[in-house]
């Protein structure tokens, strides 16, 4: 399975993630959990829709019990072209209900992102890796409710490796990390003024069919202060699911349905 090449990655991702915490010694932490459902549906053999709905949980200043407080919810439409078997280019469009986020002052903020991104793949036998290159827009409400708009720039590199097949299908184990660092346009009032914030995951998955797939991945998120960081400790659980529109149509009609071939 070769576990030399994953413990190298690993550990190549771990020590990008620790050199950022090590500038700032004092930090405020939250522990988080997030949720999110993926609904995903093939158009042909090149383009894909995609509807992710999800919703995060954590402690604030005043609750320390995590699923208390609901701190964001959010529902996001994208669209995927595979223009070559190594490039993927994507856009979406996001709406955002902040209720009580610390990251933006812990106070109610309706949110709009759009953005265009190209994912690149280096094909491998038995693991996958690409990276994501995003260019992001932020239209956030402040407290007198006039939207401010953000620009981020994203850089992510994730690595994926199948424990008990060469390839991603039905009924295989896969672990996971990944490491992204975001960049904003406009410099924020303390801290490393232009670096929004960096995430580092680490999980695994398994595909329960070839339709139906859950991950559960640690992410830590930080964000730096001048003063102290800001991180936050996450749980996620994402379920994914492919064509569910199109097998429910076919159910009440009573046509068959057809297996989905394998990648």
């Amino acid at each position: 399975m070769h576990f030399k090449r994953i413990n190298h990655i690993a550990s190549l991702l771990l020590c990008c993630f620790l050199a950022f915490p090590l500038m700032i010694k004092a930090q405020t932490t939250y522990t988080q959990f997030w949720n999110e459902v993926d609904l995903v549906r093939a158009i042909n053999d090149r383009w894909v829709a995609e509807i992710d709905l999800a919703a995060t949980f954590s402690n604030t200043p005043s609750e320390p019990r995590i699923l208390k407080t609901n701190i964001q919810r959010n529902i996001m439409a994208w669209a995927h072209c595979q223009v070559s078997p190594r490039w993927k280019l994507s856009s979406f469009l996001a709406y955002y209900r902040n209720k009580d986020v610390p990251e933006i002052g812990q106070y109610k903020a309706p949110e709009w992102r759009f953005a265009v991104q190209g994912r690149y793949y280096f094909h491998k036998i038995k693991y996958t890796l690409n990276t994501d290159m995003r260019a992001e827009v932020r239209f956030v409400a402040d407290q007198e409710g006039i939207f401010e708009d953000i620009y981020r720039y994203h850089q992510k590199f994730k690595y994926i490796q199948p424990l008990n097949s060469q390839i991603l299908r039905g009924g295989v184990v896969y672990i996971l990390a990944s490491e992204e660092i975001i960049l904003r346009s406009k410099p924020k009032e303390t801290g490393l003024r232009y670096f929004d914030c960096n995430i580092f995951t680490a999980g695994a998955g398994y595909l329960i069919t070839n339709d139906l797939q859950i991950e559960l991945v640690y992410a830590n998120v930080f964000i730096p202060r001048d003063d102290h960081n800001e991180i936050d400790n996450a749980i996620s659980i994402t379920l994914t699911v492919n064509n569910l529109l199109k097998k429910v149509g076919k159910l009440i009609s009573g046509k068959p349905i057809e297996p989905t071939p394998e990648e």
